[in-house]
């Protein structure tokens, strides 16, 4: 979003719209501000504390360019659309502001050591080193149109949010009332006799006539039709396409090494193995153990037996270990050394050295040919945005996609297509995008309508434009192209008919009170007995999934009839076979975590709802509008 307002900017449109504006400030501008004068010019206030309409705005803006970001040129916002982000945004500023209020009433804060530990500790903030990067941390608050002062703030709120709601949720628990009854439930087995009826074992119907064959296609058009097709032509602009224009020089080349130098560079990396206990005689037990040769699985078992824990931590570099005194022990042992044990606060700690990767820096040289493709890209990407500038000032005034695409030697591909990319002879379409936005452009084309003028979009790293010259609605196949296949979809469908009979009638038997054996006997067909199984389909085994929930439903005796993947299946419950939730502890723990998960949610949320029913929450409604506006 914020790149098609860059865009946007540099157009004469944009600044006939701004002429417009700064018109429109001096004709009713100061009569506005002279009108509401003396009146509350806060969107909310909750308590003492007021929400004016810039935050409300800004607020809504970043949700709005969030959902962009998630479903790019998916996302269309009308004034409904932005309505709704306008009040969701405002709702969780009313949300932060009803927290801070109870915060101060409950004495809470949130220290300053605990918020700046708390951006360190957030992965996005992180530079190539692994540690808290300045640099992408101002690019995140730029992106986001955030001050620091407001996004410490955020993280403040959250910190304070975790505390008041941390008390709120540890009070929830699942008694054994509650949690028994839905494992004996959720564990219960069932067996079943089971017929099936496949289609392919039905006998082959009557030779259909023409007549017939020609009257099922027109009865099914949906399945003998042509897609919908469109004749459009898409119009490229890429870093690809401005490529040949871009020289980079070896001075070029040094600053972009200089300036990217930290990817280049692999800190040494060891492969470490770890063990963790409480005591410091146990640790030093373990490291004595180690050196002299014990493998570790024993020193897995010897961690375990002292209440602690082992693990091979992997390929790791400096960074990657959190505790300072830790990873300075491993990193100043020797290749096959065991550290003496390091206290920490989760106990002692003793690490094998199994082997070491040395640091590593690749030359200028060794990078020269990829860094001369990526310093090409960027520098055509930017030129790429001014080149749409002046495509879409040109597409503006009356030029037609050919007549931009010749005057500005821009690849433009014409194609009659459908939806998935195919021409009429179902052959795949090239299209001038990368792969991965292929389905989005196909989507582009069969959004835009016939007469509309094109216009540059943004797309990946591209621009297109897309123009519309005619539409080819879905129409029914002449029958002689398809005859093979409705021949084919008859039969098909004559035998599904014949299975469902069969299966019709043998499940009547059956109600009529006859058994299994004899209904299915009777009709030439063989009983299955399948069970135990769950209400899991994945672990159906033998049984048709399609038959799990009905069988689960039903009483013992019952019988019932499904259609399955190659027919029809007809069952009997012939069991039900109750579970002790008190032989599976494991069982009774897992539901009681699920349990108690939701009702520490429901908890939170009713607490939100209470804080927010006694925060005095006034609302100006006169201003709701605007929080959607500029």
């Amino acid at each position: 979003m914020l790149t098609a307002m860059r865009r946007l900017a540099g157009t004469w449109f944009a600044r006939l719209l701004f002429l417009l504006l700064i018109g429109s400030f001096a004709i009713w501008g100061i009569e506005d501000v002279v009108r509401n004068f003396g009146r509350d010019s806060a969107v909310v206030r909750v308590g003492d504390s007021a929400i004016e309409l810039p935050e409300a705005q800004a607020a809504a803006r970043r949700e709005m360019t969030r959902i962009a970001r998630q479903l790019g040129n998916r996302f269309e916002p009308d004034e409904n659309i932005r309505r709704a982000v306008g009040a969701t945004a405002l709702e969780r500023l009313i949300a932060e502001r009803v927290l801070r209020n109870e915060a101060k009433h409950l004495g809470i804060v949130a220290p300053a050591d605990v918020v700046r530990d708390a951006v360190f500790a957030i992965p996005g903030l992180r530079g190539p080193d692994g540690q808290f990067s300045r640099q992408t941390f101002d690019g995140f608050l730029r992106a986001n149109e955030l001050t620091e002062a407001q996004f410490l703030q955020a993280v403040a709120d959250d910190v304070l949010r975790q505390q008041i709601a941390g008390a709120i949720r540890a009070g929830s628990a699942a008694p054994d009332a509650m949690v028994a009854p839905l494992v004996a439930w959720a564990l219960q087995r069932r067996t079943a006799e089971v017929v099936r009826v496949a289609r392919d074992a039905m006998p082959e119907p009557e030779a259909p006539t023409e007549a017939q064959l020609r009257r099922y296609e027109e009865n099914n058009p949906e399945r003998f039709s042509s897609p919908a097709y469109r004749e459009s032509s898409v119009l490229i602009l890429s870093p690809e396409t401005l490529s040949g224009e871009i020289e980079v020089s070896d001075a070029d080349l040094q600053q972009a090494y200089e300036a990217r130098r930290a990817q280049f560079e692999t800190p040494e990396r060891r492969a470490l193995e770890q063990a963790v206990v409480p005591s410091e005689d146990a640790a030093k037990a373990i490291a004595e153990a180690w050196r002299g040769g014990a493998d570790l699985a024993a020193i897995e078992a010897q961690a375990r037996a002292a209440d602690g824990g082992a693990a091979d931590l992997g390929l790791l570099d400096r960074a990657a270990l959190p505790i300072a005194d830790v990873a300075a022990a491993a990193f100043a042992a020797a290749p096959g050394a065991v550290t003496d044990p390091v206290r920490s606060a989760f106990g002692w700690h003793v690490l094998k050295v199994e082997r070491v990767e040395p640091a590593a820096t690749r030359t200028l040289d060794q990078v020269r040919d990829q860094l001369r493709r990526d310093v090409a890209h960027d520098r055509a990407l930017d030129m790429a945005y001014e080149r749409a500038n002046r495509v879409e000032d040109a597409l503006a005034g009356g030029a037609t996609l050919a007549e931009v695409a010749q005057r500005f030697s821009l690849p433009i591909v014409s194609a009659t297509l459908d939806a998935t990319g195919h021409d009429q002879a179902d052959a795949e379409v090239a299209l001038p995008v990368a792969a991965a936005q292929r389905a989005e452009l196909l989507r582009a084309i069969f959004a835009a309508r016939q007469g509309d003028a094109p216009r540059m979009t943004e797309m990946g790293d591209a621009f297109v434009a897309i123009e519309i010259r005619g539409v080819v609605p879905r129409a029914l196949r002449p029958f002689e192209t398809v005859e093979a296949a409705v021949r084919e979809a008859y039969v098909a469908d004559a035998r599904r008919r014949e299975a469902e009979a069969r299966a019709a009638a043998l499940l009547a038997a059956i109600r009529g009170g006859k058994s299994v054996a004899e209904a299915a006997g009777e009709a030439g067909l063989t009983v299955q007995t399948i069970g135990p199984f769950t209400r899991d389909p994945a672990q159906a085994g033998e049984l048709p999934t399609e038959l799990v929930a009905p069988l689960f439903e039903a009483k013992q005796g019952d019988a019932t009839m499904v259609e399955t993947r190659d027919g029809f299946a007809v069952a009997r419950l012939t069991e039900i076979i109750p579970f002790d939730p008190a032989s599976d502890a494991n069982a009774m723990a897992r539901v009681r975590t699920g349990i108690e998960q939701s009702m520490q949610d429901e908890l939170e949320a009713q607490f939100s709802n209470a804080l927010r029913g006694r925060a005095n929450v006034r609302v100006n409604t006169d201003m709701l509008n605007q929080v959607t506006g500029p």
